[in-house]
Order: C-alpha cells, then structure tokens, then sequence
C-alpha cells in the first residue's frame, strides 16, 4: 500500500490504540509513533446490547466493544477537527467490526484501508512492513 506523507495510522484492539504519523515519501513508509491520549470510555459500544451468562460467558466482551466505540469516537473526533487527513486502520478483525459501526460519514471517506490484524503489540517496522505490503 502506498501511503500520502501525513497519513495516520491507528494500530487498536480492544485494550490500546497506538497512533502514527507516515513521514515516508511516497512509495516509502516511515512511521513516526505520535502520543495521544486514550479515548474515554463512553459505554456506547454494542456491547451493551450483550449479557453475560451461560449462553455469553465472556464478560471482557462488554469492555471490549466499548474500548472499540470510544476508539472510532475518538477518530472522528480527530478527523473532524482535521487532525486526521488520511487513515489506515490495523485491528483484529472484531474490534475493526465493532469500530466500524461507529465511524462517521467525514471519517469513513478519508480511510484508505483497513487492515484485519492483530499488530497491537508488534514493534513498529512490523507495522510499517505490513502497510508497505498490503
């Protein structure tokens, strides 16, 4: 994938969100980690429709699509103010779903991919190498 200087890149599952600035020249992706404040949780994530007992034993389900929701209000919160002009998304594949549900319109239009993997915890030239290939 071929990535404009100044996209950001969002690396999130259901507990971190890691962000990052390409200062690379196209075609080359250089990652530049940048630090943000982690979004607050709002309880607005679909988790609240999810009850946990013996048919959903999994109660960290609840928090988890909360952490998602508060993540994509927190990217269109900066896509808004025009912070984000570009976005690549890498998530596990059911927080991406979750966070999904809740991107806006502006924010939506400004994604130029979205990657289904689990690169949380994987160090940067990881992540960089895996944009660069996709």
């Amino acid at each position: 994938m071929i990535l404009p200087a100044g996209t950001t890149v969002a690396v999130a599952d259901g507990k971190t969100i890691r962000l990052f600035h390409n200062t690379g020249v196209k075609p080359g992706v250089h990652l530049v980690e940048i630090t943000a404040a982690p979004p607050a949780s709002a309880h607005s994530g679909s988790g609240a429709r999810h009850r946990t007992g013996s048919a959903n034993p999994d109660g960290r389900r609840l928090v988890e699509d909360d952490f998602a929701a508060a993540t994509a209000a927190f990217l269109n919160k900066l896509s808004l103010d025009g912070t984000i002009e570009h976005l690549v998304v890498v998530s596990d594949p059911r927080t991406l779903g979750e966070m999904r549900k809740h991107f806006n319109r502006d924010l939506r239009g400004k994604i130029l991919g979205e990657l289904a993997k689990d690169f949380s915890r994987r160090p940067l030239e990881d992540i960089a190498s895996l944009i660069a290939d996709a």
